[in-house]
C-alpha cells in the first residue's frame, strides 16, 4: 500500500485587526516625533487657517445678522440731493408730513443739519477744532425710529426742544470728553466766524447709544437740538435734510413699495433730488464684501494645506527608504503586500489628522480670542472643523498613497539587503 503525502502549505495570513494597524502606524511617529511633528505642522496651518477664516465670517456674519434683527429692515432714509447744477438740495419743509401718509409708513422723524454752526467743549478751543461734529435740530421721536435709545440721561421733549438744550450722539460725547451727563454739563455752540463772541451754551441733558454706520452715521457724530430752539438760537430755516421713515415690520413688500413712492412723496416737483435708502442693505452688502474676501483666505489655506500634503508625502517616500529592513523583516515573517500597504498609508493619515487636529483647535481657539476682543459672539461652523478634518484625511491618504505602494513592492530579499 502506498502512502500518499501532501506538500506543505502556506499558513492563511492573519488579518490585521484596526487596533492592530493603529499601532504599527503610530510606531514610525513615535520614533520620528520632530520630524512627524514638522511634517504635520503644514497640515495644523492649513486646516487653522480654514477653520478660523470660516469662523470669523460666520462670527461676523451674526453680528450683522444680529444688527439687521435689532435694527429692522424696515427703515428707510430720505436725505436731500443734487440739484442739476451740482449744488445740494434742500427737501421741502411739508416732507416728513407727507410721507406720513403714504400707506404702509407708520413712522416719520427728521432732523435738519446747521450749516455754519459748530460745537466746542468750552469757547477756549480754537474755532477750527471742531472735530467734524455736527449740529443738527431733531424732531422728538428720533431715537426709536432710527434704531438707538438714549445711554445717558434723557432725550429731548416739548419743553426743552425749544430751550438752548442738546442731546450728544455717541460718537460726538466721546470726541467731546462727555461720558455722563452731570448737573449743568453744557457745551459751546458758534458759528466759526463768530466765536467766541457770538456764541451760546447749550445745556446736555443726554447721550445716545451707537447706531451701526449703515443705519445712520450721521447721528452718532451729530449734537442734537430740537427744531424750535434751532430755528430761535441758531438760525434754521425749518428745512429738513434727513428723514427717517419706518414701514409695516414684517413685510418686505411694503417696504419695497413705499421705498418706490418715497422720492415722488417727499418732492413731488423735483424726485430726482431726493436721495432715498434703506440702510439694512448697506449691511448684506458687507457682508457679501466679507465673504468674497473670506475666498481669498480660504484659496491660502488650501495652498497651506497643499504644502502641508508635499511634506506628508516626502517623509513618506523617505520613512519607506530608512526602514527597508523592517519592511524585509515583517514580510519574512509573513506579512502581505497588502498589510504593508495598509501600514503606511495609515502611518501617513494618522499624521495628517494628528495635523488636522491640532489645526481646528488652533483655529478655534484663534477665532474666540478675537471675537472675544471685537465683542462677537464665537460663532465655529459645523462645516469648518468637520471639512478641516475630513481635508487632512483625504490629503494623508493621497500623499501617502505612493509611498505605501513602493513600500508593499519591496521583496523581502531586496528589503533585508539593507541590514
Amino acid at each position: 500500500m502506498t502512502a500518499t503525502s501532501s506538500a506543505p502549505t502556506d499558513p492563511p495570513a492573519v488579518r490585521l485587526r484596526p487596533a492592530d494597524l493603529a499601532g504599527l502606524a503610530s510606531v514610525g511617529l513615535r520614533t520620528r516625533k520632530l520630524r512627524a511633528g514638522l511634517s504635520g505642522l503644514g497640515i495644523a496651518i492649513g486646516v487653522a487657517a480654514i477653520v478660523a477664516v470660516l469662523g470669523l465670517a460666520a462670527s461676523s456674519k451674526a453680528v450683522l445678522l444680529n444688527e439687521i434683527q435689532a435694527l429692522g429692515t424696515n427703515l428707510l432714509t430720505v436725505a436731500n440731493g443734487q440739484t442739476l447744477t451740482g449744488s445740494t438740495a434742500e427737501l421741502p419743509i411739508a416732507a416728513p408730513g407727507m410721507i406720513a401718509r403714504l400707506p404702509g409708513v407708520t413712522h416719520v422723524e427728521d432732523t435738519g443739519t446747521i450749516d455754519g454752526i459748530s460745537a466746542y467743549r468750552s469757547p477756549l478751543v480754537p474755532p477750527v477744532e471742531t472735530n467734524a461734529l455736527t449740529v443738527a435740530a431733531a424732531s422728538l421721536g428720533l431715537p426709536a425710529v432710527a434704531g438707538t435709545s438714549i445711554a445717558e440721561g434723557s432725550y429731548l421733549n416739548a419743553a426743552t426742544g425749544r430751550e438752548p438744550v442738546a442731546v450728544l450722539g455717541a460718537q460726538a460725547a466721546q470726541l467731546l470728553g462727555i461720558d455722563r451727563i452731570r448737573p449743568g454739563e453744557r457745551i459751546w455752540l458758534c458759528g466759526s466766524a463768530a466765536c467766541p463772541a457770538g456764541g451760546l451754551w447749550f445745556y446736555v441733558t443726554g447721550i445716545l447709544n451707537p447706531i451701526p454706520a449703515a443705519y445712520a452715521p450721521e447721528i452718532n457724530s451729530a449734537v442734537l437740538v430740537g427744531f424750535p430752539a434751532a430755528e430761535h438760537y441758531l438760525g434754521l430755516d425749518g428745512h429738513p435734510s434727513e428723514i427717517y421713515v419706518r414701514t409695516t415690520p414684517g413685510n418686505p413688500a411694503v417696504t419695497t413699495q413705499v421705498d418706490s413712492l418715497l422720492g415722488a412723496q417727499a418732492w413731488p416737483e423735483n424726485p430726482g433730488y431726493v436721495t432715498v435708502s434703506q440702510p439694512s442693505t448697506a449691511l448684506t452688502a458687507q457682508a457679501d464684501a466679507e465673504g468674497a474676501l473670506d475666498t481669498l483666505f480660504l484659496g491660502l489655506g488650501a495652498v497651506a494645506l497643499l504644502v502641508g500634503a508635499i511634506g506628508v508625502a516626502n517623509i513618506m517616500l523617505i520613512s519607506v527608504l530608512e526602514r527597508r529592513s523592517e519592511i524585509g523583516l515583517r514580510r519574512a515573517l509573513g506579512a502581505t503586500r497588502g498589510q504593508i500597504r495598509a501600514q503606511f498609508l495609515a502611518e501617513a493619515i494618522l499624521l495628517a489628522v494628528t495635523g488636522g487636529v491640532t489645526g481646528v483647535v488652533i483655529g478655534a481657539a484663534a477665532t474666540a480670542a478675537y471675537a472675544h476682543g471685537k465683542h462677537w459672539p464665537v460663532v465655529v461652523p459645523f462645516e469648518a472643523w468637520v471639512g478641516g478634518l475630513a481635508a487632512a484625511i483625504v490629503i494623508g491618504a493621497l500623499a501617502g498613497l505612493l509611498p505605501a505602494i513602493r513600500a508593499a513592492r519591496l521583496s523581502p530579499t531586496q528589503a533585508l539587503w539593507s541590514i
